[in-house]
């Protein structure tokens, strides 16, 4: 495909693929009709969406695959993408261009064909923001223990104490989650990212902290909470409890897993 043709604005997305007995996209000329200035910088939302695809216990490999290619003579590396990468990719993509707007409301619509309710960027933003909880969480736990920390269950109930202004089995019944269930799975964006944000700057304040002193890492879990509380309410003009609760990320993760299996079914067609 000339360099011409790439840049027409006329093409769609189905023009820009290619036809080997199943259809696909490669990442250099995706990026260009989602308006990136070049393959580097397109690997932001590639890296975006194969983390999403990890994180739904989704095997990517197929769908990303990297190969070496020769166009007009010159050699370089490449990504040959499914028509699902292409759909994660959109979804991690800059929103603020004009194409990648254009972009996810055209894979949207796909997806409503099917009565798929995967509500697109957001809900794959939750998936991620999920997952860099567990692990920042790891790393707060190594923090607090280099800060004195042995009880670790009333650490963390502190920060969330902070945070919410009561316990979690209470938090749940205003939320209307059973008392079994994980709150942070069904927790939206904001909620989540405010959650990450304490956890990272407790970590960092404990990290500041020369005492080694549990009681004193407990206030510091705390009081990083309550900051975090009023950051949200001046933010969103409501209490973190009373956030709106989403649909189970496990539900997501099954709905994402019915967007391979139909971009892949199209693909062949």
């Amino acid at each position: 495909m000339s360099s011409n043709i790439i840049n027409s604005s006329n093409l769609s997305f189905e023009d820009f693929g290619h036809e080997n007995g199943t259809k696909y996209w490669w990442a250099s000329e995706f990026s260009k009709m989602l308006e990136y200035a070049n393959l580097t910088s397109f690997m932001s939302p590639i890296n975006k969406a194969i983390k999403a695809c990890m994180t739904a216990n989704i095997d990517y490999f197929e769908d990303f695959r990297r190969e070496v290619r020769i166009v007009d003579g010159n050699q370089f590396e490449d990504i040959k993408l499914s028509r699902f990468a292409c759909y994660m990719i959109a979804m991690n993509a800059d929103i603020k261009k004009e194409a990648v707007a254009k972009s996810q409301a055209y894979f949207a619509d796909q997806v409503e064909k099917i009565n798929i309710i995967l509500e697109g960027s957001t809900e794959i933003d939750r998936l991620t923001i999920r997952e860099d909880i567990k692990d920042s969480n790891i790393s707060l736990n190594s923090a607090a223990k280099n800060a004195g920390v042995v009880n670790f269950g009333l650490f963390h109930d502190a920060g969330y104490k902070g945070l919410y202004n009561r316990g979690i089995g209470e938090v749940k019944k205003i939320k209307g989650i059973k008392d079994s269930a994980d709150h942070f799975d069904y927790m939206g964006r904001a909620e989540l990212s405010a959650n990450l944000f304490r956890i990272t700057m407790t970590e960092e304040r404990l990290k500041n902290q020369p005492l080694k002193n549990e009681k004193l890492a407990i206030g510091i879990h705390k009081q990083v909470g309550k900051e975090v509380r009023e950051m949200v309410i001046r933010n969103t003009g409501k209490a973190p409890e009373y956030l709106k609760t989403e649909r189970k990320l496990n539900d997501v993760k099954k709905d994402l897993k019915k967007v391979k299996a139909l971009n892949k079914k199209k693909g062949k067609e």
